[in-house]
């Protein structure tokens, strides 16, 4: 909801009294990103149902692979030393698709509900917790909270732009996981259980999203505030829009199947992540391939 300002060439005066550079480790917060942002999340739905659900893997064996795989992504992008849209948007991906099946495991149970075909099962270990959506959704807010709590006692700053330490990092990819995991429950709510499908899902969303976007000109309301509003809502709206492409059509969906909407998915999603990359080089003076670098003169000369 904010728009972030370049911080490469900020100057800080630590303890020492010697200024330093700062250079961004994260995005700009603009139209591009909340477009990114669905995209991506509505890859993670397809594909935590991928391999949770078509691959029969299960929701337990699913999310300790994707967990793992959020650690390995997060850590390559804590290692960097400044803001790769690669790096980014993969663990971006990594949560949502973590936040799938983590969200599944801890609503869903082995009842005939959530298993198609027959089946009696579906991968190995624990089905799931079954804790249902409402209670699902209670235990995700409180850790939520909890983290914004830590944060806050923390004393660092909650506004995008502002976090260049390895502690803001930490504590914001934490809220970033449990965000994408509750708003998959939310998502897996309206869709399943509300009664409005995915298509009455989607617009209550993106109606809310709009209201969320109109509150921006409301100088009382903190934008940092609506920018964490927004970020969970859009992963149900990437949830919805994932269930509507994959799911059957006698459920209302387009019955397009995990495998072929994730990969559709996926080439936009790396398509725009591209894009991304060669704005990010261009702003940074640095010259992208295939085109000349930029002449520099020395002092003195015409």
């Amino acid at each position: 909801m904010e728009k972030s300002e370049v911080l490469t060439g900020v100057d800080v005066t630590g303890t020492s009294g010697t200024a330093r550079s700062v250079v961004k480790k994260l995005p700009e917060v603009t139209l591009a990103f909340w477009i990114m942002k669905i995209a991506a999340t509505t890859l993670g739905e397809t594909a935590g149902d991928l391999f949770a659900q078509t691959l029969r893997l299960g929701y337990f064996l699913t999310t300790i692979a994707l967990f793992l795989v959020f650690v390995v992504t997060l850590a390559v992008q804590l290692r960097s030393r400044r803001y790769n849209p690669f790096f980014y948007w993969t663990v971006i991906l990594s949560t949502s698709m973590a936040g799938t099946t983590m969200s599944d495991f801890m609503n869903r149970d082995a009842s005939a509900k959530y298993l198609s075909g027959g089946a009696t099962s579906l991968g190995f270990g624990p089905q799931g917790l079954g804790l249902g959506y409402p209670a699902g959704a209670a235990v995700l807010v409180s850790l939520l909270l909890a983290i914004f709590l830590v944060w806050k006692v923390s004393g660092m700053t909650f506004r995008i732009r502002d976090i260049v330490t390895f502690r803001g990092e930490a504590l914001f990819w934490s809220a970033i996981l449990v965000s994408n995991t509750l708003g998959t429950s939310m998502g897996d709510f309206l869709s399943d259980s509300s009664g409005l499908g995915y298509g009455g899902g989607a617009l209550l969303v993106t109606g809310l999203l709009a209201v969320l976007a109109a509150l921006m000109k409301v100088p009382a309301v903190p934008n940092v505030l609506l920018f964490w509003i927004a970020f969970v809502l859009t992963r149900p709206l990437g949830a919805t829009a994932g269930d509507f492409l994959t799911k059957p059509v006698a459920k209302g969906g387009l019955d397009l199947g995990t495998a072929g909407s994730s990969a559709v998915l996926l080439a936009v999603l790396f398509g725009l992540m591209a894009y991304a990359q060669v704005r990010e080089r261009r702003a940074a003076g640095r010259p992208v391939r295939g085109e000349p670098a930029p002449v520099t003169r020395r002092a003195g000369r015409p």
